[in-house]
């Protein structure tokens, strides 16, 4: 599964985030550091179910809405100057090396310092928060960089093509290849032969941009007065209210409201039930979601999967007839792939065996053989036809 990871400074409101989209236990606290341990849960992305075009009933969606996991990590806060050991230091920075995608929240109200200590809203400028973040990993890069330079510089006995390929293999974890680095230092005529460890700090930025794409959340937006909003929306932060989304979680839970994680509404069950107090709480969210066309928790996780990892959904089926397996469950596996993929490519996913004696794959909508290299769209439903039993 793909893994997105909370990030950023602490009291924030990851973890009030990360319990939102995972329903998972998280300690949740108006101080620093209440998260120690990296907590780890399944939060899902959202889109329309394919068995809403293909007129077939499927028990796998919530009318005709897909939820397809994706892992979620809740680390530790991040104060400045992590990478020097201040705070949690390193241990945090490491946690972010499994994600694919980082959602850094920022608390948009600016009611933390740096440290999150508590300041009241409007005494600290978020936009600080923004920037620190691409820092200290960009410097936790950097000091991997810096402790094998001396063996890449004297093993590649100065050819370019053979530095290229040590750092590329330095941060193959990080999934950096060779041609990354070529393709980094052209952009940066940077000559690596000849360069200082100063000269690599942009380069270890850019291998941060490409291994750990990241999108900026400015969490707490009930509370960020709207001069704030608008200069932070210019610098393309999105916003979300964690503390909202718990709250209709909770309430869809206890059946209170109708609500699904990504709609824009609730509607209330039998508001002959409610006190005035939660009359009242539930008005304040629904102005929320008026501004913000929903919490921005789902739209958070939604934009991070398939803007910032481009990723699309695929159904493999055994039934192309019937959109079913072997045991007629309708579209019974919704897969996240990468847009570019081929059915080869899914053929892999479904099972290693399946992809090594793939042979050939059907669109189940056109019932239309395709070849190994055809590109998939989001929503395709596809039979793969395999040597493989």
């Amino acid at each position: 599964m793909l893994t997105l990871a909370l990030a950023g400074k602490p009291n924030c409101g990851k973890s009030t985030f990360f319990k939102a989209a995972t329903m998972a236990n998280a300690e949740i606290a108006n101080y620093p550091f209440t998260t120690i341990n990296p907590n780890f849960g399944v939060a899902y992305v959202r889109t329309k179910c394919a068995c809403t075009e293909l007129n077939v009933k499927c028990t796998h969606c919530v009318d005709g809405s897909r939820f397809v996991a994706v892992n979620l990590i809740d680390v530790a806060g991040l104060v400045p100057d992590a990478h020097k050991g201040k705070g949690l230091g390193n241990q945090f920075l490491d946690n972010l090396r499994q994600a694919d995608a980082i959602l850094h929240v920022i608390d948009a109200s600016g009611g933390t310092d740096s440290e999150g200590n508590p300041v009241g809203v409007g005494n600290h400028d978020p936009a600080e928060d923004v920037k620190f973040l691409g820092f200290e990993m960009t410097m936790w890069v950097y000091g991997i960089l810096d402790k094998h330079w001396t063996r890449i510089s004297r093993q590649s006995q100065g050819k370019g093509a053979a530095i290229e390929q040590g750092i590329a293999e330095t941060f193959t974890g990080l999934g950096i290849s060779m041609e990354d680095i070529r393709d980094i230092s052209l952009g940066l005529k940077l000559d690596l032969v000849h360069a200082t460890m100063e000269d690599l700090v942009p380069l270890c930025a850019e291998i941060v941009k490409i291994s750990k794409p990241m999108l900026i959340v400015g969490n707490k937006f009930d509370e960020t007065p709207e001069a704030l909003r608008t200069r932070l929306a210019d610098e393309g932060v999105f916003f979300a209210s964690a503390a909202s989304e718990l709250a209709l979680r909770n309430a869809a839970a206890a059946h209170v409201i109708q609500y699904l994680p990504g709609d824009e509404m609730f509607k209330i069950a039998n508001e002959g039930t409610l006190s005035p107090a939660q009359k009242a709480g539930l008005a304040k969210i629904a102005d929320v979601m008026k501004q913000c066309k929903g919490t921005g928790v789902q739209q958070a996780i939604n934009k991070a999967v398939f803007e910032l990892l481009d990723m699309i959904v695929v159904y493999p089926v055994e039934d192309e007839n019937h959109y079913c397996n072997k045991q007629g469950d309708v579209l019974p596996d919704a897969f996240l792939m990468k847009k570019g993929s081929t059915p080869h490519d899914l053929a892999y996913q479904v099972h290693t065996d399946i992809g090594k004696g793939f042979l050939y794959a059907i669109d189940a909508r056109t019932k239309m053989r395709i070849k190994e290299t055809h590109i998939l769209k989001n929503g395709d439903v596809i039979k793969i036809v395999s040597a493989a039993k």
